[in-house]
């Protein structure tokens, strides 16, 4: 018999002996319904209770007036609509502390961010020494409570217990000109090391291998951190900024306690404290409008950003 006819027998043999063979079981699809409904429960409730519950209950309480039936009548609260929104925009002092936090937003959070990516810059790069002592110095301030890094600044500011005497007696950081950059420094001494590390954690993840395609290409530490690095990080400088820009909106510890060092900051001077003076007038319908208002104000212009970065970087 001939190789050319014992090919087409011996092909033949084969696929009879897959056919009868019996192939792998199928595997049976098990499903656990009941388990990941136990799963998500806890997380569902919780968000539920905490999260949805609460915006509805804001939402609801905006929409309520106080009524008074007579001049000594009991008041009761009715549904007013939109009334106490209206109130809202009519408010000179909440419209004039949300431009301020603007303002405030504007100029701290390039510095904040800016510092915070020069720092994860310098723990990424070969050329530093003593890496996890830079590491916690700059992360450390993280761990003071914004309440305390305001009183230990207020008193670094305040002219007549300032060991920086000769500064504080000259430039005057808690008068109505400079207290609101005051209050920025001590925003940003807390906050730059936290984005430091969200920064300095996506420099981490990037493949050494790109590395050294750069330098095989003749590029130094410079470029490498112009080219490569810089533009890789750049997620994480948009969430850093879209956290720092609901921060900035949301800016209330800090400035309330400058209170007791300046007479500058009044009881409106952001929309928080608006919003805390307001409810404990008290006026509890027009504090949740005014929730509201500046929730939808955040969430605005927290997605105008992400629009804008995202169209920049498909252009890019």
């Amino acid at each position: 018999m001939s190789a050319s006819a014992a090919t087409p027998a011996a092909t033949r043999v084969a696929t009879e002996e897959q056919v009868r063979r019996p192939g792998p079981a199928r595997r049976r699809r098990i499903q656990h319904p009941w388990a990941i409904v136990a799963f998500v429960a806890p997380f569902a409730a919780l968000f539920v209770l905490f999260y949805l519950v609460p915006i509805g209950v804001a939402i609801w309480q905006s929409l309520l007036v106080v009524e008074r039936e007579g001049t000594f009548g009991e008041a009761r609260e009715v549904f007013g609509g939109l009334q106490q929104y209206a109130l809202v925009f009519q408010n000179e002092a909440f419209w004039t502390s949300v431009g301020r936090v603007l303002t405030f937003g504007i100029v701290q959070v390039p510095v904040m961010l800016g510092l915070a990516l020069l720092f994860a810059l310098l723990l990424d790069s070969p050329l530093i020494r003593g890496k996890k002592f830079f590491r916690l110095a700059f992360f450390a301030p993280y761990a003071v409570p914004g309440v305390i890094a305001a009183i230990m600044w207020g008193f670094l500011y305040s002219p007549n217990l300032s060991p920086f005497e000769a500064v504080t007696s000259r430039i005057d950081l808690l008068s109505a000109d400079f207290v609101l950059w005051a209050i920025a420094n001590v925003v940003t001494w807390v906050f730059v090391g936290y984005n430091m590390l969200i920064i300095y954690s996506t420099l981490l993840a990037i493949p050494q291998e790109i590395y050294e395609a750069a330098r095989i290409d003749g590029a130094g530490q410079a470029r490498i951190a112009w080219s490569i690095k810089i533009p890789l990080v750049r997620p994480a400088l948009v969430l850093t900024a879209v956290l720092s820009i609901i921060g900035t909106l949301q800016l209330l510890a800090e400035p309330q306690t400058f209170r007791s060092f300046s007479s500058a900051v009044t009881s409106t001077y952001t929309p928080n404290m608006t919003i805390y003076a307001t409810s404990s007038i008290p006026n509890v319908s027009l504090a949740a409008a005014f929730s509201v208002v500046l929730a939808l104000a955040t969430f605005i212009l927290s997605f105008a950003f992400l629009r804008f970065t995202r169209r920049g970087g498909t252009d890019a």
